[in-house]
């Protein structure tokens, strides 16, 4: 067993990645922990009993990769709310909907991407070709901003009445271009960190260290494309041309390529094996069939893992959702006369129920995390809009874009979690004698409460800002307040990332078995996709209803106008609801995973079950 230091290095390591790439969406589907085995090896040069792991070797070609692709895509994210204001002219809550939805629909994407690449067509092609679809995108982003006829013509006064919209037609190139963005991001976020571990032996000590230096120089990189995102692109973007900015990202996109295609002869390739999500499947399929099936008290179960010494976590039948035990129940001619399934549709073995039994006790966890999601998803779309009317000026002649603001949250969660990690976890465990000082679970309520307290002051701080603009009334809208009177909510913003989304993210990979580490991962995509969907339910509810008898809505084009600050406290109602919900249903989770410290294995079960929020 691994001594808790290790734990705590290697979890640090795996969740920091996570909450850096929550806000750009950027998660990870699957990825082989130091401890799995080394999969069967397959290659497109020479063949698997031959091939040794790429190691060291493949790294440059697979890191700056990667560096490129990040570049490109929160290059477009973090600015995108501003370029669809400023140079599509669109209304506030048509540009929140491009991209609460687009968002939304590229969260979903990695779980098909993780789904093709486990069961058909492998890491390294999926790579490939989602790459080409992201190069396809930005390309026409770059041509969509070049020629004029593919956007609105340019209008004097930002956010004036009279600047003409998008057009159909333009409305649908940059569809395309959303969508092959999104194609893109479901085939590389699910598989980049995977591909990289499989060019290490995982047998051995020294594949195991390469793999802990990967992550460490995968994370290291990832910092630095994040500062030059927010400053440098978003500031070409801003202040220097829009063609340049995106014609910049595509440069990067077609680097990112040529250095994949270049260490094609070192990489490592590993056939596809099967998608959880296929056991997931079979198993509600065989369920149903078998609904009306009685059980005797001599009933044989399928359980094949029993006695084979395979490697996994062995899951052993349990009495929750007994339902589902039936299609693990062995009838005639469910068995072959060699020992196979005659229709897996039919017949499935106990693992793949239980695994689906935690997919089934998770989700009211899950859902809670919605909620808070859709609070943080308010900070590339209102908080942007909000910044862009106040005063933005470091210097006389430099003034803070409005996309790089996010680096305050940012700064917060990088600054807080080592002191959580180093100083809070070990003082807290010494009086709770649990291994994460708090439980998971408590974790993610403390972050419920922070992404409340969140919005409260973003309304505040709207509500401060309209009337100091209204007051001086100047001719761009413009508040004579500084922009960093948003620091507050973002990082409070910041700390409910902290403790919510990073408690989210070790939450679902403690408590699901090994071989649901894609799904495990996938779900907190989908949170976010859910998230995303929320908001903009949110928003065109409130458009289309707030605003009556001659009197403008409260997201009406003019921010000025409008009422921001009730859309911000409306989230904040919401998210005390869905605090008391998360109360409700997370008092009666009974945690899988390993908590109190010095606990016997024998006692585990025991003690796991007896914890509380």
């Amino acid at each position: 067993m691994e001594s808790g230091e290790e734990n705590k290095n290697k979890g640090l390591n795996s969740f920091s990645y996570n909450l850096r790439c929550l806000r750009f969406r950027c998660l990870p589907s699957k990825f082989l922990s130091p401890e799995s085995p080394l999969p069967e090896n397959g290659s497109q040069v020479e063949s698997p009993e031959k091939r040794k792991p790429g190691g060291w070797k493949a790294m440059p070609f697979i890191l700056g990769n990667e560096t490129f692709e990040r570049l490109a895509s929160i290059g477009l994210f973090a600015n995108f709310m501003v370029f669809l204001l400023t140079q599509l002219h669109m209304e506030q809550v048509l540009a929140s909907n491009v991209l609460n939805i687009w968002w939304g629909i590229t969260n979903f994407a990695p779980l098909v991407g993780a789904f093709v690449s486990d069961a058909y067509t492998g890491r390294f092609t999926t790579i490939a070709f989602a790459s080409f679809a992201t190069l396809t995108g930005l390309l026409t982003l770059t041509i969509i901003t070049w020629l004029p006829e593919l956007h609105p013509p340019s209008c004097n006064v930002v956010q004036s009445s009279n600047c003409q919209g998008p057009t159909k037609f333009q409305f649908g190139i940059l569809a395309v271009a959303l969508g092959c963005l999104s194609i893109g991001a479901g085939g590389i976020r699910p598989c980049s960190i995977p591909f990289g571990v499989d060019q290490f032996d995982t047998t051995t000590d020294e594949g195991r260290k390469g793999i802990n230096s990967f992550f460490n120089w995968y994370y290291t990189t990832f910092t630095i494309v994040l500062i030059i995102s927010l400053t440098l692109v978003v500031y070409i973007q801003d202040s220097v041309s829009w063609v340049w900015g995106f014609g910049m990202l595509s440069i990067f996109m077609a680097c990112s390529i040529a250095l994949f295609f270049a260490g094609t002869r070192l990489y490592v390739y590993v056939k596809p094996r099967g998608s959880v999500f296929s056991g997931i499947a079979h198993a509600v399929v065989a369920a149903y069939k078998k609904r009306k099936v009685n059980v005797s008290e001599d009933a044989t179960y399928y359980d094949p893992l029993v006695g084979q010494g395979m490697v996994t976590e062995k899951l052993h039948l349990t009495n929750k959702f007994r339902f589902l035990n039936k299609a693990a129940l062995i009838t005639e001619g469910d068995i072959q006369a060699n020992g196979s399934v005659s229709n897996p549709w039919r017949l499935c073995s106990v693992q793949q129920i239980e695994e689906f039994k935690c997919i089934i006790k998770v989700i009211p966890i899950w859902a809670s995390g919605i909620i808070c999601s859709t609070a943080i998803a308010q900070q590339g779309t209102f908080t942007i809009s909000q910044a862009s009317k106040m005063d933005r000026r470091l210097t006389s002649s430099f003034q803070v874009p409005p996309g790089t603001l996010a680096v305050i949250s940012m700064v917060t969660i990088g600054i807080w979690i080592p002191i959580y990690d180093r100083l809070v976890v070990p003082s807290l465990r010494k009086v709770t004698k649990l291994e994460g000082g708090i439980t998971l679970l408590q974790r993610m309520g403390i972050g419920l409460v922070f992404s409340v307290l969140s919005m409260v002051v973003a309304g505040l701080v709207e509500r401060m800002r309209r009337d100091s603009a209204i007051l001086h009334h100047r001719a761009d809208g413009v508040a004579p307040m500084t922009v960093f009177w948003l620091a507050p909510q973002l990082i409070l913003m910041g700390f409910a990332e902290a403790f919510n989304i990073v408690g989210q993210i070790e939450f679902y990979n403690k408590e699901f078995p090994a071989s649901m580490t894609s799904l495990a991962n996938s779900l907190f995509s989908c949170t976010m996709a859910m998230a995303s969907y929320l908001s903009a339910l949110i928003v065109n509810v409130v458009h289309n209803t707030t605003g009556r008898r001659g009197r403008p809505d409260w997201l009406t084009k003019d921010i000025n106008a409008g009422k921001v600050e009730n859309l911000y406290l409306l989230i904040a109602g919401l998210g005390v609801l869905n605090l008391v919900y998360f109360l409700w249903v997370s008092r009666r989770y009974q945690y899988k995973s390993r908590m109190i410290i010095g606990s016997d294995e024998e006692d585990d079960e025991v003690t796991k079950s007896k914890l509380d929020v």
